[in-house]
């Protein structure tokens, strides 16, 4: 099994990271670019999938 010294090299928080960004891409087009409640709401949505990928690996290296 090979060593993550650092949770951006993880595969699943890489991934997640690009949702993301496919995510901001897709709502920043019309309807939903006027829409700012569900703009914010998938954007902390998608951002946290990556804050919990990043929070567990943390957890794990027992660093908290």
């Amino acid at each position: 099994m090979a060593t993550v010294s650092n949770f951006e090299d993880l595969e699943i928080w890489q991934l997640a990271r690009q949702q993301a960004i496919d995510i901001y891409q897709k709502y920043m087009v019309e309807p939903f670019s006027k829409d700012w409640e569900l703009k914010n709401q998938i954007n902390a949505a998608s951002g946290s999938v990556m804050d919990n990928i990043a929070e567990g690996s943390i957890r794990k290296q027992g660093v908290l």
